[in-house]
């Protein structure tokens, strides 16, 4: 069973001024995003699920679904205010969307096989793709305690064994503004014990004596998992709702809601440490950087000049 990679692409952009996904960054016109997929389809991923609004679907089929097709498959799932558990509504002048864990609890229906999650304006690099795949193709990553490769059952208590990818502090930051970071507590056996989401994370603020070291281990959103973790979502989406749904701008964050399934030993987390170049869009005056550096890697043939 090949493993599905979900790309959170709903986001609004707006400290980018713009949709950046659909934003040129490669000698060919590829997106971001563009080398997200081909890295994924190298590394044995067999389907990409994008999680967009409705606002944007034809653009981004036409744009970038489109080059994709009988290279690896595509399907589309939908976040918005409104797709809520049964019996939820939405408050009177909520407008912000629900954050992360919501958009992966949004393809809860779409996906019953291993899968990485990943947004779609972060370059990972190609090793953490192939450190995602052969988590995600290993015995305990398979649903309902089935090895694919081998065809025996393995303990359900392994159901819940999650991965990702960590990167250092310092090879994430952005130039031209603050950004916002998961910091990692990882325990004994390279094991994720907790996340804290920090926000505002300024380079002037990172580096020896500083506020942070730069070897702090940071979540990026790339994750691999297996459906067992829906179910986690599902209750604590409801109990977000229902103790926060008043507060306009609160949101549901993927990291806090794998933090609370390993406080509560629902599930465990391996960190794979990445030697992954990783590149970001969060402001528009990034891309020429982005750029550059992809280039670079043109010219090393790490990627061909044209992907697709």
């Amino acid at each position: 069973m090949q493993p599905t990679l979900l790309v959170l692409a709903a986001g609004m952009g707006s400290r980018y001024g713009g949709l950046k996904q659909i934003d040129p960054v490669g000698p060919s016109g590829e997106t971001v995003l563009d080398y997200a997929v081909f890295d994924a389809a190298r590394a044995g991923f067999g389907r990409v699920v994008f999680v967009i609004r409705r606002d944007f679907e034809a653009v981004f089929r036409e744009q970038i679904g489109a080059k994709y097709a009988g290279r690896i498959a595509v399907d589309y799932v939908f976040q918005s205010l409104d797709v809520l558990p049964a019996g939820q509504a939405v408050p009177a002048g909520r407008e912000k969307p629900w954050g992360t864990g919501h958009a992966v609890w949004c393809a809860r229906d779409a996906i019953h096989e291993p899968f990485a999650v990943t947004n779609a304006d972060d370059f990972y690099g190609a090793d953490s793709f192939a450190r995602l795949a052969r988590f995600l193709s290993s015995p305990a990553a398979s649903p309902r305690g089935f090895d694919p490769m081998s065809g025996h059952r393995v303990p359900a208590s392994l159901a819940a064994r999650f991965a990702m990818v960590g990167f250092k502090l310092a090879n994430t930051l952005s130039e031209h503004g603050a950004v916002a970071r998961g910091e990692c507590v990882v325990g004994p056996g390279g094991r994720l014990t907790s996340i804290t989401e920090r926000t505002g994370i300024l380079p002037a603020e990172v580096g020896p004596g500083l506020r942070y070291s730069g070897e702090e281990t940071v979540s990026l959103n790339c994750w691999g998992f297996t459906p067992a973790l829906f179910a986690g979502l599902d209750r604590q989406l409801r109990e977000f709702l229902a103790e926060r749904s008043h507060e306009p701008k609160a949101e549901f964050y993927l990291p806090a809601a794998v933090s609370d399934m390993i406080a509560r030993r629902e599930a465990t987390v391996e960190v794979l440490p990445t030697s992954s170049s990783w590149f970001g869009v969060t402001y528009r005056e990034d891309k020429p950087r982005v750029v550059a550096a992809i280039a670079e890697l043109v010219r090393a043939g790490k990627y061909p000049a044209k992907l697709f």
